[in-house]
């Protein structure tokens, strides 16, 4: 799949690209006290283990900003400090290396601790994340255009916008995000047509796993697929590492990251006639260890099943306990139920290898 994005201004979070034709950049946040310097690294490593490009802390007192320093020197990933309602809590921010801050303009407290926000991240060559949720809109503007809708969303990001620009400041990544995915969709399509910053997607309190997964997929595949976006952050009610885990797989899904393996398989129906459930979930776990971004399907019928793992680096189609193995389109052997994981395994390190083997070519 071949996606045109809209062309948006390039920033840095420390070494990370954000924006301009850089790829669509994963984060996450932390969900441990940023006071407990130890427990929010542990989190960072295992975000940046799971494959996160940045996360973001919060920083709800100067006890949590005087703790940055120590996180940011030793983070293996680009933290962002999380600032609401005190614009000197930025400032700590700022002083103690944070690569990029979050706020939202209207719950600073007044436009002066915008302005020294503005001039002292100016100063530093620190991007600002504006980030406007519905449930934090300027009031003025909420109450004028009728509520929480689109026009208002974005209405609220661009006057934040101008207050920034006011200062000469234009290093700006900008979200406006909603619970509601249908509300988002249609405040990121507006704001896109408004400004050239690039575009931080996500829904916001998206709920625990079994909704949240649904429903920011719905969010954030919708926008990604209209070209909308320069990086993701999926909000769940859970573990961020999976959060990091699901935002990949709503790139992979559509072609535009191919970190770690795909697999597709069918969702089974009453021509099925193997074991199909348990041997995808097996080959599924096996696959969360995979970096290489090879395709694998599991299928479980004659119907579909040929046609999809011959779409698939390595492949297997079962029927009546024979499974078909498949390799780059073409059978390769037919093993019984009982050998049938052990024969794609070998498939699937095949596919592996020839990956790796045509990346060195290529160098």
């Amino acid at each position: 799949m071949n996606f045109t994005r809209k062309d948006t201004k390039k920033l840095w979070l420390k070494d990370v690209a954000i924006g301009g034709n850089a790829p669509i950049v994963v984060q996450s946040m932390n969900n441990t006290d940023t006071r407990d310097v130890e427990a929010t690294l542990k989190q960072i490593e295992d975000l940046a283990t799971a494959g996160c490009e940045v996360t973001r802390v919060a920083v709800p007192d100067s006890i949590a900003a005087d703790a940055l320093r120590s996180i940011v020197e030793r983070s293996p990933l680009p933290v962002i400090a999380d600032i609401h309602f005190q614009a000197k809590l930025a400032l700590l921010a700022l002083a103690s290396g944070v690569a990029g801050l979050r706020i939202n303009p209207g719950n600073i407290g007044s436009e002066q601790g915008v302005k020294e926000i503005a001039l002292k991240a100016l100063e530093k060559g620190i991007p600002i994340r504006i980030g406007v949720n519905s449930g934090s809109l300027d009031p003025e503007i909420r109450d004028k255009m009728g509520g929480v809708n689109a026009d208002s969303m974005v209405a609220s990001v661009l006057k934040f916008c101008k207050m920034l620009e006011k200062y000469d400041f234009h290093d700006i990544c900008v979200s406006v995000k909603a619970s509601d995915p249908k509300l988002t969709i249609d405040s990121y399509r507006k704001l896109s047509q408004e400004i050239d910053y690039p575009l931080h997607l996500g829904i916001t309190e998206a709920g625990t796993p079994r909704e949240g997964i649904v429903r920011s997929a719905v969010g954030i595949g919708t926008l990604l697929a209209e070209g909308i976006g320069d990086t993701i952050r999926v909000s769940l009610t859970a573990d961020p590492v999976l959060e990091v885990e699901t935002a990949y797989s709503i790139l992979k899904s559509l072609g535009l990251r191919s970190k770690g393996a795909l697999l597709i398989s069918c969702p089974t129906c009453g021509r099925t006639e193997v074991d199909l459930q348990v041997l995808a979930e097996r080959v599924e776990i096996l696959l969360a260890e995979v970096k290489e971004p090879i395709k694998v399907a599991v299928m479980g019928c004659p119907v579909n099943g040929p046609g999809e793992a011959r779409d698939a680096d390595c492949g297997i189609a079962g029927g009546r306990d024979i499974y078909l193995i498949f390799r780059d389109g073409e059978i390769v052997k037919k093993v019984n139920q009982e050998n049938a994981f052990n024969a794609l395994m070998h498939e699937i390190e095949i596919a592996r290898n020839k990956y790796l083997q045509e990346l060195q070519n290529e160098d």
